[in-house]
Order: structure tokens, then C-alpha cells, then sequence
């Protein structure tokens, strides 16, 4: 999760210290997860999203090339209806026993003017980064993560970080949707509001999306900074680190005292090419840090502040999509919330306090960052700045620890979840949390009356 190579392999004669039996003891744990069989007994073929925590054999799957083929093939398509992405998220949203509808195939930007772009929502964002930067524009608010696609990212309130900066569903200016009844509706602040305000962050449970316009940036360039700081440092400083840069996140390593904080600014300085990206090295090295030192976090502290002492900063200058967006080859499973910014940085170290305290087998780091308000109704930043705390654990171990020990932070401080990552929320907590869901859910029942795209947990979700 951070940008830095070979940060333990300096501390290799520490680590040395606890090989043997309590490397032995853990080998048994690192087992691929059982898999579902690839095809049902009724022929059918297996879905899974990317942690491979959620999959299902839906009877029938399409990928409509056009906006007219998607209108013709919604009121005739078996339900449950589920569109699918890149199966980034980690809750049920997709499952379906009915239709599975891919928008892989509508993609590309339609049209752009000076810093707007009318782009397919199939698109991907790693292939968006690049068509803006042809067109001279950016997106400042890029996720973690850019294989998602457009419609995907929006529909679940995927965001970046930046004082100032809203997530992407924050820059849609206008989108054409497809109804379940194969009619198309046109949606801006003044044609059809409240189906603009709903939809813009609609569960993929309001319609289809078929095209989105973004309001955009001039091209940038920007410098990309990594440094590791001390984590009590950095919880003192982020409200002041977080209005300083343009984009500014860190990511606390945990049983460290260490985290690694990563700001991004614009410059005017010459090309600095991002090196290789070693964050999966890394990744492992905490892992294997966490299987010597579990059942000893004092000596795990300090052999990783050995193995980490006087590692130089990271600085990278490029335009900015080639440098906000990460690759993460190694699996995971994540729960985010986001919190009243005021509440941030004292529940963060409570979570700091609780995984340390109580769950010695975590090795991923714990990511903060920092949102814009907008006026999405389903949008988790409704009106409310926001600071957003994620944990995570690697795909082949448990994760119920994160409902148990942090989920009852993230709820206490008014937190509202990630709607793609893991979280046990129903209608009634949601509808606490959100001022216009009751509207929201209105506008939803009426563009889909029959509930063709409610599966279990949008029917979970709504009510």
C-alpha cells in the first residue's frame, strides 16, 4: 500500500531473528481460499468480484455495445438486473441469479470542450486518464485504485483526497440513464433533478448509465511525494498537511509507529518519471514482519524502526493521472467509512489502538483521506466534509474483526460507509445517516416499480 521499496528488507538480519517454528506456524494459514466450482450444476459459468469474497451463476449475461442495444435488452432481460464493472467492490452489490450486464463495450469520450468531456460510462479510469490528457483536461479526484469503470466508480461514490476536492460523482455535470423500461432519461441540475441528484450515486439500482459528463481541470503537472513519518506526528499535523496539498493522504502502518504520507502538488518542474512499483513488496514484507513478531508487537515495533531508519523520501513529476492511481496486484479485503471531518484523526487512533491491542495478526496498512462536501443525495459526503479511515485484510485471511472491533467506531462517530466496501448496514441505520434517502428511495421505486434490479442486498440496502 505504499510506494516504497524493500522498506524491511534493510532489517533482513532482524528479521532472521524469527525465523523457524513461528514462520512454520503460519504457512498453513497462507492456503489459496476454496474456491466455488466453475460452472453450477445448471451450466451456468462463475461470477467473482476481485477479493474472490463475493461470486455468483447468473443465468444470463449481456454486453450491450451501444446505448440503443441497452434500451432494447433492459424490459426484456431476466431479473434481477445487476450492472458489473470491474468487480472492485467487496459487498453483494452485483450477485444476481438473473441478468449480469457488462458496459465493458461502451467506452470511450464522446465529446469534450475546453474542461468538459462527455465520456461512455463503460469507460475504464485507467484508460480515462489518458484520453482527458490528450484532450488537455485531468481529474483531480482519482481513487486509490483506476481499473475501475466509470459507471462503477460513480454508482458506489469512489473517491480520491484533496482539501477541497469532491469525490468523482462531485464533477458529473449532466448523464443519461436507462430506465428498466428501456426509455432514456436525460439528467441534469435542471432536466429531471431529482433523478440527477439520486442517481448520481445510484447503486447501480436507478438504471443503467450510458453516458456522463465530468466538469474537469486544465492539465497539471504535479509532484508526487512519499516520505515516512512518524504515525503520532502525522495524526498531529493532518488537519494543517491536509489544507497545504493539493492531494494528501497517508497510510499508518500498523505495529510500527510509522506511516507513510504521500502528498501531491502542482509544479512547474522538469519530468521525474514514478520508478517501478514495489508496493506488493512491501506488502510482503509486512506480512512476513507480522509472521515472525504476532505474539511479540513490542519486537515487531522495534525491528521494523530499525529496518525502516533514515529511508529517503520518494518524489515522482508527471501529469497527475500517471501518478495518483496505484497498481495492487495483491487481493484484499476492505471496510471504509467516512467521518465528520472533525471526528477523524481521534477515531483513527482509536482504531491504531484497538488492532494493536487486539488484532496482532494485521499487516495492511490503515489508509486516511480527506473529502469534499457535494449534494448527491446517496453520496456519503452529503453536505458533510469528510475524512475517510479504511482497514483491510489480505484476501486469504478472516476479516470479521473489522465488524467486530472497528465497525462500532466508524458507527458511534456518525460514519457513513463506502457503498462498496464492507459494512452491515440495513435501510433503517442508512436512512439515519442520510437526510434525502427517503426521497432517494422514492425516486427509485418510481423509475423501477417492479424492483427488476433490487437483488438481496440492494433489498437490503433500501428496504
Amino acid at each position: 500500500m505504499i510506494a516504497r521499496r524493500k522498506v524491511l528488507l534493510g532489517g533482513a538480519g532482524l528479521l532472521a531473528l524469527g525465523t523457524g517454528s513461528c514462520a512454520g506456524r503460519r504457512m498453513w494459514l497462507d492456503r489459496e481460499p476454496k474456491l466455488p466450482l466453475g460452472i453450477d450444476a445448471q451450466g451456468r459459468a462463475l461470477w467473482s468480484n476481485w477479493s474472490g469474497l463475493e461470486h455468483a451463476y447468473p443465468a444470463s449475461r449481456a454486453a450491450p455495445a451501444s446505448e440503443a442495444e441497452l434500451a432494447m435488452l433492459l424490459p426484456k432481460a431476466q431479473a434481477p438486473i445487476r450492472p458489473v464493472g470491474a468487480g472492485h467492490s467487496f459487498t453483494a452489490l452485483v450477485p444476481t441469479q438473473g441478468t449480469l450486464l457488462s458496459l465493458d463495450r461502451l467506452e470511450g469520450v464522446v465529446s469534450h470542450q475546453v474542461i468538459t468531456a462527455t465520456v461512455r460510462a463503460g469507460t475504464k479510469l485507467s484508460a480515462l486518464g489518458p484520453a482527458l490528457a490528450a484532450a488537455g483536461q485531468e481529474m483531480v479526484c482519482l481513487p486509490d485504485i483506476n481499473k475501475q469503470t466509470l459507471a462503477g466508480a460513480l454508482s458506489t461514490g469512489t473517491h480520491g483526497t484533496g482539501k477541497g476536492i469532491t469525490a468523482i460523482h462531485g464533477t458529473v455535470t449532466a448523464l443519461r440513464l436507462v430506465l428498466p423500461d428501456g426509455s432514456i432519461a436525460e439528467c441534469s441540475r435542471d432536466e429531471r433533478p431529482e433523478l440527477f441528484h439520486a442517481a448520481r450515486v445510484g447503486l447501480g439500482s436507478f438504471g443503467v448509465l450510458s453516458e456522463v459528463t465530468l466538469q474537469n481541470r486544465p492539465l497539471s503537472r504535479v509532484k508526487k511525494v512519499v516520505r515516512l513519518v512518524d504515525t503520532d506526528w502525522v495524526l498531529g499535523q493532518w488537519p494543517a498537511l491536509a489544507s497545504q496539498h493539493r492531494n494528501a493522504e497517508f497510510l499508518v502502518l500498523p505495529f510500527t509507529g510509522k506511516s507513510a504520507l504521500i502528498t501531491h502538488d502542482v509544479t512547474d518542474e522538469p519530468v521525474r518519471p514514478r520508478g517501478p512499483d514495489t508496493d506488493s513488496q512491501t506488502l510482503m514484507d509486512l506480512k512476513r514482519l507480522r509472521d515472525l513478531f504476532e505474539f511479540t508487537p513490542g519486537l515487531r515495533r522495534r525491528a521494523a524502526q530499525m529496518a525502516m531508519k533514515n529511508l529517503p523520501e520518494e518524489v515522482a513529476v508527471d501529469e497527475g493521472w500517471k501518478l495518483l492511481s496505484n497498481e495492487r496486484p495483491d487481493r484484499f479485503k476492505e471496510m471504509e467509512y467516512h467521518l465528520p471531518i472533525e471526528h477523524q484523526v481521534e477515531v483513527l487512533r482509536e482504531v491504531i489502538a484497538r488492532i494493536e491491542r487486539d488484532a496482532h495478526g494485521v499487516f495492511f496498512p490503515i489508509e486516511a483521506r480527506i473529502i469534499a462536501p457535494d449534494d448527491a443525495w446517496l453520496s456519503p459526503f452529503y453536505q458533510r466534509e469528510s475524512g475517510s479511515v479504511a482497514v483491510h485484510a489480505w484476501y486469504k485471511e478472516d476479516h470479521q474483526w473489522m465488524f467486530k472491533l472497528i465497525e462500532p467506531l466508524f458507527r458511534e462517530a456518525g460514519g457513513r460507509p463506502h457503498w462498496g466496501k464492507l459494512h452491515s448496514l440495513c435501510a433503517s441505520d442508512l436512512a439515519a445517516l442520510y437526510p434525502m434517502f427517503k426521497e432517494a428511495n422514492a425516486v427509485r421505486r418510481s423509475v423501477d416499480p417492479a424492483g427488476r434490479m433490487v437483488n438481496p442486498f440492494v433489498a437490503k440496502i433500501f428496504g
